[in-house]
């Protein structure tokens, strides 16, 4: 019973430490040199799948190896895989299905933690492009009023903005 609660605070501490991984990995993979996925989730796309979904199908195969190399005697891996795996089934229910509603999840959350969330990743997508945004986490938002102020300090949006009413031509992003 002991080893199971251990190894269940063990897959605990990993869903929880992907939140950072997840930050680190948006903020410095997709919105780096990973960008030509990542830019799909930026765009109006049509149809079910964007290409940002290949992130969702490499952290797959790293889970699923996990599991592999778990079941066959290492229950601590086999632990990590269940936190790393819990964590994508939170970040296909919140992001994919709360934030951008990407599958039949039409409430719009209008108070609380899930208002904060879509708040949040909302003003992430206000910013077009890769460099300038705020809110990298899928799972924690900062406060809403702090990524506002951070966005008006940078002045990106409202560059963007100025931009575009000299060039009307140029498409506006998705900010859904």
């Amino acid at each position: 019973m002991l080893e199971f609660l251990g190894l269940a605070a063990v897959a605990i501490v990993v869903f929880l430490v992907m939140e950072g991984v997840a930050w680190a990995a948006h903020k410095y993979i997709m919105h780096g040199f990973g960008w030509g996925w990542h830019k799909s989730h930026h765009e109006e796309t049509e149809g079910l799948f964007e290409k940002n979904d290949l992130y969702a199908v490499v952290f797959s195969v790293l889970a699923i190896a996990l599991f592999a190399i778990g079941s066959n005697g290492y229950p601590l891996v086999l632990a990590v895989a269940v936190g790393i795996t819990l964590y994508g089934v939170f970040y296909f229910v919140v992001h994919d299905g709360l934030v951008h509603q990407r599958w039949p999840f039409r409430q719009i959350p209008h108070k609380g933690y899930a208002k904060r969330l879509v708040q949040a990743h909302r003003l992430h997508h206000a910013v077009e492009g890769k460099a300038g945004c705020v809110s990298f986490g899928f799972l924690y938002a900062p406060p809403v009023e702090e990524l506002s102020a951070e966005l008006r300090r940078r002045g990106t949006v409202a560059a963007e903005r100025q931009a575009q009413k000299s060039d009307p031509s140029e498409p506006r992003p998705s900010v859904s």
